[in-house]
């Protein structure tokens, strides 16, 4: 995606410097940005989209046409981007460990599934232990580059929580496999406390995420006043456990979506202003 971002800020036909203030930045940050040292927030990766006239999903994912500059017109074969081969051991670790478990993946498995060789894994990944760490990064990054596609276009702050907390649902092909990495880095953090970092800057992320749309809604009156913080705790540990819960078969996603529902409108939803919602019994 930053190779996207660099295109699009090129094909911009600005300075780095107008750039960086047309999205709300400094030049520094672009610059930590652009080279992988910081990560865009969705609403700058908004605002690129938007100067440089392309797609918010050719942006995040590539889907739809690209930007076109005075470089591109002159490559008819691009070369692939310097990263494509460690992103394709990533993607093959990813895969196998929230398929097969953490500890019954091997590094020759790895470069199997990724069509490379054991010393081209190692070449980027030390060790085993560094390939857990990035697919969690991974996970972080799938469940980023989604949020910013879904909810940049829904303005309702009862059904943008409703769709980000859709959007982790442990179920379909992209996200049962990121609940089950999830999962064992849980494990691992509990008896290795050199994960605990990496956990808990994982799960910051997604609680602010959800708090700051809690705080959204309570600006607008849909949501209850009082301790956001607080809500926004019971509501990630209440997603935790009856993520876990349907992971390991004791439950539904749809006992579990059911649940999420029923604690939002008896806890989280001023229903004395929203009349279009009435409180069940």
């Amino acid at each position: 995606m930053r190779e996207r971002v660099r295109r699009a800020v090129d094909a911009a036909g600005r300075t780095r410097r107008e750039v960086a203030a047309a999205i709300g930045i400094d030049e520094t940050k672009l610059s930590k940005s652009l080279a992988g040292r910081r990560r865009f927030t969705a609403e700058e990766l908004a605002a690129v989209a938007e100067l440089a006239d392309v797609e918010l999903t050719w942006l995040l994912r590539g889907e739809g046409d690209a930007p076109v500059t005075a470089a591109t017109d002159l490559i008819e074969d691009p070369r692939p981007e310097p990263d494509d081969a460690r992103k394709r051991i990533l993607d093959a670790a990813w895969t196998l460990i929230a398929t097969r478990g953490y500890h019954r993946v091997r590094i020759a498995d790895v470069a199997e599934a990724a069509g490379t060789s054991s010393a081209a894994v190692h070449y980027h990944f030390d060790d085993r232990d560094a390939l857990l760490d990035q697919a969690l990064r991974h996970n972080v990054e799938l469940a980023h580059d989604r949020q910013a596609t879904t909810l940049a276009a829904i303005s309702d702050p009862r059904e943008r929580l409703l769709r980000l907390l859709e959007l982790q649902m442990p179920e379909g092909p992209v996200l049962e496999p990121e609940w089950s990495i999830w999962m064992q880095v849980w494990s691992e953090a509990v008896v290795d406390p050199g994960r605990r970092d990496l956990y808990a800057r994982g799960q910051d992320r997604w609680f602010r995420t959800v708090l700051m749309t809690l705080e959204a809604g309570a600006e607008t009156g849909v949501f209850r006043s009082g301790d956001q913080t607080l809500r926004a705790r019971q509501l990630t540990a209440l997603v935790d456990g009856l993520g876990v819960g349907v992971m390991t078969g004791a439950s539904t996603p749809a006992d579990m979506r059911a649940a999420l529902h029923d604690f939002i409108d008896h806890n989280l939803v001023d229903h004395s202003l929203r009349k279009d919602l009435p409180c069940d019994p």
